[in-house]
């Protein structure tokens, strides 16, 4: 037999419950709860299970590292030298095809990732035709002044 315990409110209801197995036991607790978002909208509706097991024991959290092996870890492994010109250096641009070839820019940023394509974003003190003053460009496209 199952036993059911309805709750309602204006916003929502709440069905919570106990189901009995064939072999007379209870099992655990189970609870449903629906809450529409808005009256307007029928297809933003939130629905909640939730379920707890018989004898489940919540598993154990992992003991912090201490801190003397994170710090030996982090000297082991230096710092890669940083990629590109700093920031603030004036640059030239060898793009061919690029509004502002020749000119020379300062550099604004620098992505340290080795996978991105055009690291070096430039910004210059005119405008191209679509009123953009910066770009970006990769390192063999630039060369420091």
């Amino acid at each position: 037999m199952a036993t059911l315990n309805m709750a309602s409110a204006a916003s929502g209801f709440l069905i919570s419950g106990s189901v009995v197995g064939s072999s007379g036991s209870t099992t655990a607790p189970r609870s449903i709860a629906f809450f529409p978002r808005d009256t307007n909208n029928r297809s933003g509706r939130l629905l909640l299970v939730r379920a707890a097991e018989d004898g489940a024991e919540p598993a154990p959290e992992p003991a912090p590292a201490p801190a003397a092996t994170a710090t030996a870890e982090a000297e082991a492994a230096p710092k890669p030298p940083p990629i590109g010109p700093k920031r603030g250096t004036k640059v030239r641009i060898l793009r061919r095809e690029s509004y502002w070839f020749k000119d020379v820019g300062s550099v604004v940023a620098v992505d340290q990732d080795p996978k991105t394509r055009y690291p070096v974003v430039v910004r210059f003190n005119k405008v191209n035709y679509a009123n953009v003053s910066t770009n970006n460009y990769a390192l063999d496209e630039i060369q420091e002044v």
